[in-house]
């Protein structure tokens, strides 16, 4: 049975087709998913990430037990900052990725993926289990909203007093929006500008009803999963399943910069990671004609032998073409020819590098 978020209610009342996405019913769409991905692009949307897991370290020792549990330097964390990070297993491969924000000398939040964050909380427990810090999964106390697209600072600073205007990318700050008290983040899963709002689940229609209006004449949309996952691959993010699996290492992903060997003290996975060569490389591919690259399509080189898989592909809204992000394991430079092997039929590519799009800043 698929768990409801606070705002199922209000999913429903907006006639959005709703799915099971990791155990959670969420709403896929409201409409038209192209017409919401380029209202995040040109205005503003406003997504339930209610799924996610907020998992809070305390004590003493927060900060070295979560530089032992992860592969980030989050001690050099100052309270108000954020860090994307990873955990891995000992042999290196990819657990979850996270978001951590330090809310207090002392205090963390750490933001995984619905999919994981049973095993992330799980995994953080047996691995502070030597350090003078307690780990309390919080995630069913939470609801998560975030406004995100070029109209997003005047949609929220129209409900609160908070300096928005200073608050940089990957910090938060609590306050108020609304009347309803929130961790105000800076971050975001699309490629645009963004506020993410940790609130309490209790509170979550009534902010997401003050947000609606608040943004009505700014342009904001009720935006689902669809235009997510389509925003996110323009952007080149990964997503966990797809780019990112217990087979893949950071450095396979792109990502060898969030792992800090330069930090003090061992951590979970650093022995298999120090000196690590990728296995495969993530690239990106931009189809020269229509048809839809899916996760799991081989790739292929002129002489058809298979160089890659898709790991993620959609028709892209901005881009006008359908996109993929691929590993590759053959030497492929962007911009190169290759194909998608599309049930039997080599549907020509061209090879690029990631991201797809860059907002305008």
């Amino acid at each position: 049975m698929s768990r409801p978020t606070p705002l199922h209610e209000v999913h429903k009342s907006l006639g959005a087709t709703l799915t099971d996405f990791a155990g959670w019913l969420m709403p896929l769409r409201y409409g038209s998913e192209s017409a919401e991905h380029t209202a995040v692009r040109t205005a503003a949307g406003l997504f339930d990430l209610s799924h996610m897991g907020e998992i809070h370290v305390t004590g003493a020792d927060a900060a070295a037990a979560l530089d032992y549990a992860l592969v980030g330097n989050l001690g050099a964390l100052e309270p108000g900052r954020a860090r994307y990070t990873m955990m891995c297993e000992p042999g290196g491969g990819i657990v979850d990725d996270l978001i951590v924000y330090r809310l207090a000398p002392e205090e963390f939040m750490v933001c995984a993926n619905a999919s994981n964050y049973l095993r992330v909380a799980r995994e953080l427990t047996d691995r502070a289990a030597e350090f003078d810090a307690v780990v309390d999964d919080r995630s069913d106390s939470y609801a998560l909203l975030a406004v995100q697209g070029p109209r997003s600072q005047e949609i929220v600073a129209a409900l609160t007093d908070a300096d928005l205007a200073n608050l940089k990318y990957y910090t938060g700050l609590p306050g108020t929006v609304a009347g309803v008290d929130a961790l105000i983040a800076r971050t975001g899963y699309t490629g645009e500008d963004g506020f993410e709002l940790f609130i309490a689940a209790d509170d979550a229609v009534k902010l997401w009803g003050a947000l609606m209006e608040a943004g009505a004449a700014e342009g904001l949309v009720p935006a689902g999963l669809s235009a997510r996952d389509t925003l996110r691959l323009e952007a080149g993010m990964p997503l966990y399943g797809n780019e990112l699996t217990s087979a893949t290492t950071p450095m396979d992903a792109g990502l060898g910069r969030v792992v800090r060997f330069d930090k003090q003290g061992d951590f979970v996975g650093r022995a298999a990671l120090d000196g690590a060569e990728p296995a495969k490389r993530l690239v990106g591919l931009v189809m020269k004609g229509r048809r839809v690259p899916r996760h799991g399509f081989a790739v292929v080189d002129a002489d058809g032998a298979v160089i890659g898989e898709v790991t993620s592909g959609a028709p892209s809204p901005s881009i006008g073409r359908p996109i993929a992000m691929a590993y590759v394991t053959a030497p492929v430079s962007a911009p190169q020819a290759a194909a998608v092997d599309i049930r039997g039929s080599h549907e020509p590519v061209d090879v690029v590098d990631l991201p797809f799009y860059r907002r305008k800043k």
